[in-house]
């Protein structure tokens, strides 16, 4: 009977944390101190490819984070046009037009300029959680190790660098990681920022916080695919997003329950739970109805878009398309 009320109860959870609501774009949600792109820096960029680094990260390092979310593009280190064109939109739809992106890109450098001149963070907060993400960043990068247990975090949004860096070829991902920015640029005040990304580092109070901007996150990215994307979009944003949920919240129970028990029946509890994000979201993808207007669109009717360039390096607020830069040297 307990068993059966805390699936019950995890579920509800899910539900309620990661329930689409209304999507309301964000309205000039950048300040005076928000760091901004350099003249002539590109707000999105690519890493240059590199077939061994891309292969270990892809075929041996990301497995444990495929294995969980069931998802063999998580961590591919292979960003499609796609992909990249959902998040270039999602970015220009809530005018943030200074987050940084970097698609499969190692950019230490970069990331240590951008910690340095990015005043809209408390220097107290940058100076010490700040510096820590980007040591870390450095020594182990994620362009090889996304995805790898304890070593690897995988696709992110850094408060203290504004920046997002991608290495799955998943919509929904790509969409909840740039919604963590949005999350980030509609607080108010910058202690009161530092404050909401130095919270999550708190022990187990901060797992909490990390519930909460997950939750938002994943609301958000839920509510623009409602909004703007196709029945078959919104069906891989529930598959994904919610045993992505799942994980944070099994590693919260986990937590918790290590108060009063141990050994195997933590592990239960937290992969138990990734299990029920998986249910849930397939329940829920299975609920989404075809969109009757384009089921009802002929294919010869539909007007192809013109695919983006290979090279990617451009604002997403801005319309035109400026030529090329020459390629970064990106591979660690």
């Amino acid at each position: 009977m307990a068993r059966r009320l805390l699936l019950l109860l995890l579920i509800a959870v899910l539900q309620g944390a990661c329930a689409t609501t209304p999507y309301a774009p964000a309205v000039a949600p950048e300040s005076e101190l928000t760091l901004l792109l350099r003249d002539g820096e590109p707000q999105i960029e690519r890493g240059r490819p590199h077939a061994w680094v891309d292969g270990f990260g892809h075929y041996f390092f990301s497995l444990p984070a495929k294995l969980i979310l069931l998802d063999w593009r998580i961590d591919n280190h292979d960003i499609s046009v796609e992909t990249e064109q959902a998040l270039r939109e999602y970015l220009a739809s809530n005018e943030l037009c200074n987050v940084k992106v970097r698609l499969n890109q190692y950019a230490p450098g970069g990331e240590w300029q951008r910690l340095f001149r990015n005043r809209e963070m408390p220097g107290g907060w940058r100076y010490t959680l700040g510096v820590l993400s980007v040591v870390f960043y450095t020594i182990f990068p994620e362009r090889l190790f996304a995805g790898f247990p304890f070593i690897g975090g995988g696709d992110h949004y850094n408060p203290y660098t504004n920046t997002i860096s991608l290495y799955s070829d998943r919509r929904p991902v790509a969409l909840h990681e740039g919604a963590h920015a949005k999350d980030f640029a509609l607080q108010e005040g910058r202690h009161w920022k530092g404050f909401y990304a130095g919270s999550r580092a708190v022990p187990f109070a901060g797992l909490l916080v990390a519930l909460w901007q997950e939750a938002v996150a994943t609301n958000d990215a839920l509510g623009y695919d409602a909004a703007h994307g196709e029945a078959a979009d919104m069906r891989r944003a529930y598959r994904s997003l919610y045993p992505a949920y799942g994980t944070y919240l099994g590693g919260t129970a986990q937590q918790g329950a290590s108060f009063f028990t141990g050994g195997w029946v933590l592990y239960a509890i937290q992969y138990g739970t990734i299990v029920v994000g998986h249910a849930v979201g397939q329940t829920r993808a299975l609920f989404v109805p075809d969109d009757p207007v384009e089921a009802s669109r002929a294919e010869d009717d539909v007007e192809a878009e013109e695919p983006l360039p290979e090279w990617t390096s451009y604002h997403a607020c801005e319309p035109s398309w400026p030529e090329p830069p020459e390629p970064d040297a990106a591979a660690p």
